[in-house]
């Protein structure tokens, strides 16, 4: 088992950036594949970005291709989202999830992640 904490959250400004991390528990973060997936009040969530376990191969949701970018540390046992260009509707709460299976395949399916983090929200102020 795997926890997730997310953080780096905040207020910004359209057109601006910031950098998600989510730090995981446990000796065995390499072998999970990782995602965002991010969901603002009233919508259902949505995948953002995944990346497999070796990070060779990545994934994006067409929203945020060429803007956001994700990344790994297999050291620090930790996932990174790079957002940058923020627009008003990138504005949600932000989860981190990670899965154990087809894990070197950055998977956009919401019911193949196990375990999710709490969530850090980010506001994009126009």
């Amino acid at each position: 088992q795997v926890q997730l904490v997310e953080s780096g959250g905040g207020l910004v400004q359209a057109g601006g950036s910031l950098r998600l991390s989510c730090a995981a528990s446990g000796r065995t973060f390499s072998s999970y594949a990782m995602g965002w997936f991010r969901q603002a009040p009233g919508k259902d969530r949505e995948f953002v970005a995944a990346i497999s376990r070796g990070g060779n191969s990545r994934s994006y949701a067409d929203s945020v291709k060429g803007r956001f970018t994700i990344s790994r540390d297999n050291d620090e046992n930790t996932v990174y989202l790079q957002m940058n260009s923020l627009k008003p509707e990138d504005t949600a709460a932000y989860y981190c999830n990670a899965r154990r299976r087809r894990v070197g395949v950055p998977s956009p399916a919401l019911d193949e992640y196990e375990y999710w983090g709490q969530g850090t929200q980010v506001t994009v102020s126009s």
